[in-house]
């Protein structure tokens, strides 16, 4: 073992109580994860009791170079790198007057999340993010062969082997350090196109599932950078007869769990499908190349939805129908949709607004 991984292994509570906390944001971009550290004199529990902290926002694209933002802390989690008690904490960004600053999504979010109507409803999500591992130096998918390409889609997703699985340690490594980090990663599978994964973040219930699908993305991030790869959220990295990736958002209320749910989904699917330039506009910079309607998907200027059809915009599960309750599938989400976005959205409008 080389020193360089023994002193990374270092585990520093076996010599002092002090504990380092990695505040984690999103950059100017709206996809960009920024983190910086800090020392704490000691273990924290509760985030509230997390400082404050500020960064040079003009160095993210957040603010002019006379200004700083401020980061407040909302949730923490182990951190699966440094270990021991240290910790991983979600932030989001203001002003030094308190403003959040105009990249700050979470805030606008959990005003909708806030609302009492909407807390009634405990709306639950399961966030598939589906993501490309692409080769650093060329910018081509992992496993490909460099400016070539693979046989036709078919064998590849939650394929097993040499010549259809590229990247497994990379996939497996993420699932169980978000495992680790104390959040509900409900599964990972190989997706369609070759070099292209996917995992299952949920359910979790309102802002929550949010901030968990940002960390899951920092996590998997990080160990990107460990192996020397790029990670990739573009919804179509690849032209051509490829599925692009996507980030299908499953979603129930507590009525749509309830018997009798199946009409109050339809309900929801309705207004869903009134406000969809709408959703479409808010659900990923780059979705019209993936939204073609032969790769998986309806036709970006159209709206249709069905049982079992993952060639719809919106799917609903056969068991629901059986059961005549349940969630429904939200296929239209880009991969690099806005998690904070896409549920606020949907609580919006399918519990709040009134057409």
């Amino acid at each position: 073992m080389s020193l360089l991984s023994d002193l990374i292994n270092l585990n520093l509570s076996d010599i002092t109580d002090k504990v380092i906390a990695e505040y984690i944001w999103v950059g100017g971009s709206g996809m960009d994860m920024r983190s910086k550290a800090r020392t704490l004199s000691g273990l924290v529990n509760d985030p509230s009791a997390l400082p404050k902290w500020n960064y040079d926002g003009s160095s993210t694209g957040q603010a002019p170079g006379e200004d700083s933002e401020v980061i407040y802390i909302h949730k923490q989690f182990r951190d699966p790198f440094r270990r021991g008690n240290n910790i991983l904490v979600m932030c989001d960004a203001y002003t030094p007057a308190g403003e959040p600053i105009p990249t700050n999504k979470r805030n606008k979010a959990a005003k909708i999340f806030i609302h009492p109507d909407v807390a009634a409803e405990e709306p639950w999500y399961g966030l598939e993010q589906e993501y490309t591992l692409l080769q650093k130096d060329v910018q081509w998918p992992l496993g490909w062969p460099l400016g070539g390409f693979l046989g036709p889609q078919g064998p590849y997703y939650c394929g097993t082997g040499a010549n259809k699985a590229f990247g497994r340690d990379i996939v497996d490594s993420h699932y169980k350090a978000c495992i680790y980090a104390g959040f509900n990663i409900s599964g990972i599978n190989g997706e369609v196109m070759p070099g292209q994964w996917g995992f299952q973040v949920g359910p979790s219930v309102g802002i929550s599932a949010a901030d968990e699908l940002w960390v899951a993305r920092y996590i998997l991030e990080r160990i990107t950078e460990i192996a020397g790869l790029v990670l990739s959220f573009d919804p179509k990295p690849i032209q051509g007869d490829w599925n692009g990736p996507g980030a299908h958002t499953n979603y129930s209320t507590k009525l749509m769990r309830d018997d009798g749910g199946y009409e109050i989904i339809k309900k929801a699917i309705a207004k869903l499908e009134k406000r969809h330039k709408e959703h479409i506009a808010a659900y990923g910079e780059g979705n019209e190349r993936r939204l073609t309607g032969p790769d998986e998907t309806a036709d970006m200027n159209t709206f249709l939805w069905g049982v079992a059809n993952r060639g719809a915009s919106v799917r609903v599960g056969r068991q629901t129908l059986k059961a005549g309750k349940g969630y429904f599938e939200e296929r239209r989400p880009a991969s690099n949709m806005d998690p904070y976005v896409v549920t606020s959205m949907i609580a919006d409008t399918t519990i709040l607004w009134k057409p």
